[in-house]
């Protein structure tokens, strides 16, 4: 229960943290200490395949996707640091906070107030988790959903290649690379 109960703290304050970070590669840092912390959960469940899948395919494989794609498209360039933020998104995240402790609080209230079982405490089925289970509910009942899923990724990963891309006129422009020197005429005539 300790451990559970560490791994789901920690899975918390990762992804807290994952959205506080103006650096984009270390949210995606944190997103995996988060992902790894959630693992520990299914495990701790009883679940060991979809704790091991979501270590391998999510930590290790999408992640470091993100993470290529947010280095090859330096998206550290554009951040504002150091400017300050406008009034009405300080009073946003000040809102969203307060709506989201009130939130955890009757989540906590209500769990521990009520004598139920709970996900926890409950004994799982005797296939709960196991590869059986994940396959035969992935490619009968949820099949659709995951493919439409994986495109929506494709897609969300396409458009982000293309508005992040700059032009080479614009980079030239922003003196960041030069635009090649037109030859002159003595010059084509010397090659």
């Amino acid at each position: 229960m300790i451990i559970f109960a560490i791994s789901a703290v920690v899975a918390v304050f990762g992804a807290v943290m994952m959205i506080a970070q103006k650096n984009p590669v270390a949210s995606v840092l944190f997103l995996i200490l988060s992902l790894l912390a959630q693992a520990v959960c299914y495990v701790q469940l009883g679940a060991l395949f979809l704790g091991a899948v979501l270590v391998v395919v999510y930590a290790g494989a999408i992640m470091v996707l993100f993470l290529f794609v947010i280095m090859l498209l330096n998206l550290r360039g554009c951040e504002d640091l150091g400017m300050p933020a406008h009034p009405m998104h300080s009073f946003a995240k000040f809102l969203l906070a307060g709506l989201l402790g009130l939130e955890l609080v009757l989540i906590v209230k209500t769990v521990f107030m009520t004598q139920a079982a709970t996900g926890i405490m409950a004994k799982p089925e005797s296939d709960f988790g196991s590869v059986t289970q994940v396959a035969k509910l992935l490619f009968t009942k949820y099949m659709y959903p995951f493919q439409l899923t994986g495109i929506l990724l494709l897609v969300a990963l396409v458009g982000a290649v293309v508005l992040a891309r700059k032009d080479r006129s614009e980079i030239a422009q922003s003196g960041v690379i030069e635009e090649p020197a037109e030859e002159t005429p003595a010059e084509r005539a010397g090659r």
